[in-house]
């Protein structure tokens, strides 16, 4: 006799049926879309192009390279076999010594040398999401508040809130200073959640910025670290971009400021970094996730908890070796911010022919795209939801608007540009212009249909055009415009 089938909810638990996971947003929308229309060069040159997946692939010829020319790191080779037992046996949640140290030395690396870590303060995690949610357990109780600057990483509702009960209250930023994040904002935003009885546990940073791709200057972070400091509330420092940078200077750890700051100024039992190797070396499927705490009880608390999402010890032991590659690693870090470079001017470049501008950034995997030109209404949020339609639907790209990263402004769009080949990167970079270009002729045409009249003055001229780009994009939509065609690698916006 089977189970009653009546009322399937009433048996599972709160946890894993409540509506905070975040997954119903135009972020996780985006990837549906792809997953059922793929788009690939040959065998669906229609499909929808990945462009949500902030992923590295720029490199990953390095890492196969180094795996072929060192095969005794893998227990299934004939050069490494003989580590099966030791490997394949169980291992302690602390992780292979040689690992932890290894991760520590790369982290310094990272970094520019500039600092070191200690591998007795590395606690391993699932990926950053499991690093991210474990730190969250360590420090707060459900309904303690976090804040976060915004815009902010949209599966972050998930990472930290969805199975903790924790709370976010996002610092918003807008671009009338380029989404600079200041003291200032962080301690409004520290006041409006006391007025409103909350609890605030601490302050969540990204850096370098997902979804901006801008990095805290060494000030900004010393006040922030300061401001903490009086408040008595953690800070947690979310650093998996830290390698990603490819102009605009040095990145800053917040690893540095503890060193530089005045003791006086800091309680270092309030400083945690997050970071992973998911981006910086393009491995997000080998889910190393890592927790560093300067607090002694935190490290012992995330350890107890690492138990529940471990990295395998064969995974470790491959990394081991491969990181403490002092050659390859040197060579690695900077052959990748080269091709990031290379990588981010190529697809900003191609977006200014299209007339598209993004926010000016230095580091990460992605642009932060300014499309607030083509909303039907500059203020309003369903008009960015339309325009994402639009794009996923009719253009075949997947893109993430900013309201699923909580942006305050409408018509802001994060797109990944390192994720896929140069071939994919020249199609989607057509699809744009052409979309662009026919949205353009068909504003002209109904303006001459109209008998509307354009002055002959071409600063008028332009500006009446970039007014009426905001027509609407509903009723494009409704009419349906022409699947976009394939670009070939030959034209002028690709020879950029």
């Amino acid at each position: 006799m089977g189970f009653p089938t009546k009322n399937k909810g009433a048996i599972l638990s709160r946890i894993a049926t409540n509506d905070q996971h975040g997954e119903n947003s135009e972020y996780f929308d985006g990837w549906k879309a792809y997953d059922k229309d793929p788009f690939h060069l040959s065998r669906n040159p229609h499909g929808i192009i990945q462009m949500g997946l902030a992923e590295n692939q720029l490199c990953l010829d390095l890492i196969k390279d180094w795996v072929k020319e060192n095969p005794e790191a893998s227990i299934c080779t004939l050069e490494g076999v003989h580590q099966f037992s030791d490997i394949a046996n169980f291992q302690d949640y602390h992780g292979l010594k040689k690992f932890r140290q290894a991760i520590a030395h790369f982290m310094g690396k990272a970094r520019g040398g500039r600092v070191t870590f200690d591998p007795e303060r590395v606690v391993m995690s699932g990926g950053a999401t499991g690093a991210n949610e474990t730190i969250m357990f360590c420090l707060a109780d459900p309904d303690d508040v976090f804040l976060i600057p915004s815009p902010y990483y949209a599966a972050f509702d998930r990472d930290l809130r969805w199975r903790t009960g924790v709370e976010i209250i996002p610092v918003p930023c807008s671009s009338s200073n380029n989404f600079k994040l200041t003291v200032e904002a962080v301690d409004w935003a520290y006041k409006k959640a006391q007025e409103s009885n909350k609890k605030v546990k601490g302050l969540i940073l990204t850096n370098p910025s997902n979804p901006l791709g801008t990095m805290l200057d060494k000030d900004t972070l010393t006040n922030l670290v300061r401001f903490v400091t009086r408040k008595n509330i953690h800070l947690v420092v979310d650093e998996i971009y830290a390698a990603t940078v490819f102009a605009g200077g040095d990145f800053v750890s917040v690893a540095e400021v503890v060193n530089d700051v005045d003791i006086s100024e800091v309680n270092v039992d309030l400083i945690h970094i997050v970071y992973s190797l998911s981006k910086d070396m393009g491995l997000p499927g080998f889910r190393v996730g890592i927790v560093y705490s300067y607090n002694d009880s935190v490290v012992s608390c995330a350890r107890k908890m690492s138990s529940f999402g471990l990295v395998s010890s064969q995974t470790q032991l491959m990394l081991a070796s491969m990181l403490s590659d002092d050659r390859f690693v040197d060579n690695f870090l900077m052959e990748s911010s080269r091709r990031l470079g290379i990588r981010h001017q190529v697809f900003t470049t191609g977006l200014k022919k299209a007339d598209i501008s993004c926010l000016t950034s230095n580091a990460g995997l992605f642009a932060w795209m300014d499309l607030r030109h083509l909303l039907r209404d500059r203020n309003s949020f369903e008009s960015e939801i339309e325009l994402w339609h639009i794009i996923i639907d009719k253009v075949k790209l997947n893109v993430s608007p900013g309201s699923s990263f909580r942006c305050t402004e409408p018509g802001w769009f994060r797109v990944c540009f390192a994720n896929m080949d140069d071939d994919t990167l020249h199609v989607a970079l057509g699809r744009i212009q052409d979309f662009v270009s026919k949205n353009n002729n068909k504003i002209v045409e109904q303006a001459s249909e109209n008998d509307q009249v354009i002055q002959n003055n071409n600063v008028k001229k332009q500006k009446w055009r970039q007014g009426n780009l905001r027509l609407s994009f509903r009723r494009l939509y409704e009419d349906g415009l022409s699947s976009p065609g394939i670009m070939s690698p030959h034209s002028p916006l690709l020879r950029a």
